[in-house]
């Protein structure tokens, strides 16, 4: 024990607070019986200094440590039963992380003593394992908080503004020949010089970046020279990761402040996915990391019936209990300091339907999603929930409350099933470019809380979308191969990479449609990182655990990979040139047979669509008819927003479509047709009223001014 003289401390806040003369220390644990805390040198396995709390106020173990500078490494060890039956996993042995810690040193070392129980024995988890896990354990780091910001302030987009471009700060610039090799797959990497030039001409507002709170490689994946490169096994909430660190241990909170800067003094946003489902220590066999060993029966979902085992709303072997008060203390503790230390703008919460359950049902009037909406800092954020989860009645789109977006999963499937040529998909897919009114109008909602994509991480990437009709996961560990079977994929014929130039001019034709689509659907759209260069996984559409060239960017880019990115920008830059494509409010109407100001549906022959033509199963073109003029649109000026009028062209079907376009006077000219090999030359006038659309295919045709 130390000979330090300690002072009692103060309860709050949480975790390792730097002040100029020491450091307090406070932790949450109901039903401990003793806490303590290690200090450690840069390389020790074991502690040079011990310090047992003895204050403790509303199950708040805390005390005031002086002396104590920053980057001092430390762990915690907390006593009580061990009584798996009744939720007690208390074992002195194991060295925690504090759950509040700021950095952590490095990654889990998987050893038989990390775990609180004897892996030897027939009785499993009941039985108690007293070896020492210090060695295996990374450790918490006291962190200096100020930083000098230099005057740059959030770019706060709004939301129908906004495109989102989702990524993976490793997997982007890791292959980057012109960014400095040693910073390459870094959050240093992410913010230079090349990376936002590239953001800037793509014409994106948001970057969503994949889990960067520091997590754990699952043992399995370790086992079989993989890792965990998705995220989704958090074991850290204030911790940015430091596998993403060009620094030492604990300059990684710095580093990843001065990328959230330079981005931000580029109008770029940073939304973070975050997942507070669930934490990286499994089920009852998984290891004892952290909330397990400090306050089991608090932190997690145990089953009423037996509180040796977890309740799994997640497929990840437990869930977090957001109807305790500490957790979902943990929670927005975390949130706030993500968005006000660390100056994040926006959350995408993983499987959001758990973070809304009671003890089984999913209530959109929980305790979490309240405490969200009354919070001045994070209720005016950008929220974006995953609106669904494993359990039961966890499915979800449509039902987040009105501050939130979601992604919207209907968006995904129908868009995809309408350009794959099925019958009966132009009334949804004309619902689903409206804004999804079915879903969200009558809610109270606005366009913004639909998140519109075509592909995320979760699934084929565009390239493999246009390449696989089923998925080729054997790259992954035998029974993990996982990815859905239900993709509503096509490959025109030949099953992955081709050489065939009509197969592959049909894939980038395709791959076109669907950036086309996303770009002039009302909503929020959101790109997959890589799409706009048609990266690809080789059909994998479970990438979980490949951190190698299967998810890297591959930056050597053909001509027709330079095609689809021209056209990519070119179709961002039409929605953020012209505010009939990113409106704030539903149209007028949304019934697509109704004759409208803002919008009119047509058949190829310009006349208004019938139900019976909106019900023909083999009606698969449609035009659209955009008014930039008559709009209900108001700015905050309090003039009307208004832009040019659109026509927009599509045919999913197998034969090419004479298009009779509106004969008002209007001037018009095409600004894209998915049909063209490229964007050269564009726009160019229209002479006369027919336009002639291949199949598979569709195009822009705006008002020429």
């Amino acid at each position: 024990m130390s000979d330090k003289q300690l002072i009692r401390g103060e309860p709050y806040p949480l975790g390792a607070t730097l002040r100029e003369d020491g450091v307090n220390f406070a932790i949450y644990s109901e039903y401990a019986e003793t806490m303590e805390i290690e200090f450690y040198g840069a390389n020790d396995k074991y502690p040079g200094e011990t310090v047992e709390l003895k204050e403790h106020d509303g199950y708040v173990w805390h005390t005031f440590v002086p002396g104590i500078k920053k980057g001092q490494l430390y762990g915690l060890r907390v006593g009580g039963k061990y009584d798996p039956s009744n939720g007690l996993r208390f074992n002195r042995n194991k060295l925690l992380i504090d759950p509040y810690a700021r950095a952590l040193s490095g990654k889990i070392n998987w050893d038989k003593s990390i775990f609180s129980y004897d892996q030897d024995s027939p009785e499993q988890d009941l039985a108690m394992n007293n070896e020492d896990s210090s060695p295996f354990v990374p450790k918490s780091i006291v962190i200096d908080p100020q930083y000098d910001w230099k005057g740059v302030k959030k770019p706060k987009h709004p939301w129908a503004g906004t495109v989102i471009y989702e990524t993976h700060v490793k997997g982007i610039s890791i292959q980057r020949d012109d960014i400095q090799e040693k910073i390459r797959g870094t959050y240093s990497a992410l913010a230079s010089e090349s990376m936002i030039q590239y953001f800037r001409d793509l014409g994106i507002t948001s970057l969503e970046l994949m889990p960067i709170h520091h997590h754990v490689d699952d043992m399995f994946l370790v086992n079989a020279g993989l890792s965990n490169y998705w995220g989704y096994n958090t074991i850290g909430y204030f911790a940015p990761d430091i596998r993403y660190a060009s620094g030492a241990p604990g300059s990684q909170v710095v580093e990843f402040k001065d990328m959230v800067r330079k981005l931000h003094e580029n109008g770029i946003e940073i939304i973070l996915d975050v997942v507070y489902n669930h934490t990286a220590e499994g089920n009852n066999l998984g290891p004892t990391l952290s909330f397990k060993g400090i306050d089991n029966i608090t932190y997690y979902k145990l089953q009423p019936g037996n509180k040796r085992f977890y309740e799994d709303f997640t497929g990840t072997g437990n869930s977090l209990d957001a109807r305790q008060p500490a957790v979902l203390q943990l929670i927005m503790d975390s949130l706030r300091y993500w968005a006000t230390e660390m100056q994040i703008d926006g959350f995408r919460f993983d499987l959001a339907s758990t973070l809304a359950r009671e003890l089984y049902n999913v209530n959109m009037l929980s305790p979490f999603l309240a405490t969200i909406h009354q919070d001045p800092i994070i209720s005016n954020l950008k929220l974006i929930a995953e609106p669904w989860d494993v359990g039961p009645g966890g499915y979800q789109v449509g039902n987040f409350p009105p501050k939130w977006a979601e992604w919207n999963g209907k968006y995904r499937d129908q868009m995809r099933r309408f350009w794959r040529g099925e019958d009966g998909m132009l009334g949804n897919f004309a619902t689903r470019l409206s804004g999804s009114p079915d879903l969200y109008k009558d809610k109270g909602k606005l366009p913004k809380a639909s998140v519109n994509f075509i592909t995320c991480h979760d699934g084929f990437t565009l390239c493999d979308l246009v390449s696989y009709k089923h998925k080729h996961n054997e790259a992954n560990p035998k029974g993990f191969e996982g990815g859905s079977d239900e993709n509503f994929s096509m490959n025109f014929g030949i099953e992955g990479n081709t050489d065939d130039e009509q197969i592959r001019g049909q894939r980038f034709r395709m791959m076109k449609n669907f950036i086309l689509t996303l770009m002039v659907s009302q909503g929020v759209p959101m790109i997959l990182g890589g799409d706009e260069i048609a990266r690809t996984q080789n059909g994998n559409n479970n990438s979980f655990c490949q951190d190698n060239k299967i998810n890297w960017f591959n930056w050597a880019l053909n001509q027709e990979k330079n095609e689809l990115l021209k056209f990519t920008r070119h179709m961002i830059m039409l929605r953020r040139s012209n505010p009939v494509l990113r409106r704030r409010n539903f149209f007028m109407e949304t019934l697509p047979d109704a004759d409208l100001k803002e919008i009119l549906w047509m058949d190829s022959s310009g006349n208004k669509m019938t139900p019976e033509k909106w019900n023909r199963p083999d009606n698969k073109s449609l035009m659209i008819w955009i008014s930039g003029h008559y709009t209900s649109e108001i700015a905050y000026s309090g003039e009307f927003l208004t832009g040019g009028d659109l026509l927009l062209l599509f045919n999913s079907g197998n034969s090419p479509v004479n298009f009779i376009l509106p004969d008002d006077g209007t001037k018009w000219e095409l600004y894209a047709d998915t049909n063209l090999s490229t964007i050269d030359g564009l726009p160019i006038s229209i002479d006369g009223r027919n336009y002639l659309l291949n199949k598979g295919a569709s195009a822009v045709i705006r008002e020429r001014t």
